[in-house]
């Protein structure tokens, strides 16, 4: 196996313990894009060699992915990777106060928004699924 395809197949199993019933929607949803190429290279790299270094479990990755899109404000990728951190064991509660932390770095808008907009969201519709 290439490198490349052993970084790839590590992003796919670890994007699997994010996510396992999205693995392939996710890859899939770039085949039609003016950049159908991007996916294999973010899974390739985002996944299978930064997520899969040394040094941080993926729990704490996940954590520390919410805090940095929270301070970003980048709304748009937040919904997924909330979503993993539950998957992986967080909870609402520790999710809703990294965000929190996030109003010292960022401030009260991004904060706001991830924790009224994106977070409530990911609750309610995990909440919903659950019944």
């Amino acid at each position: 196996m290439s490198r490349c395809e052993d970084h790839y197949q590590k992003g796919l199993d670890i994007l699997a313990r994010i996510d396992k019933d999205h693995v392939e929607a996710i890859v899939n949803s770039f085949k039609d894009s003016p950049a159908p190429d991007l996916g294999r290279l973010a899974v390739e790299f985002n996944y299978g060699q930064i997520f899969a270094r040394p040094g941080l479990d993926l729990k704490s990755r996940l954590l520390a992915a919410v805090a940095g899109l929270t301070a970003l404000g980048n709304t748009t990728q937040l919904k997924f990777y909330i979503n993993g951190a539950l998957n992986v064991g967080w909870t609402e509660e520790e999710i809703v106060e990294v965000i929190m932390q996030m109003i010292i770095y960022a401030g009260f808008p991004h904060a706001l928004n991830t924790i009224f907009k994106v977070a409530a969201e990911v609750f309610e519709e995990r909440r919903a699924a659950a019944k």
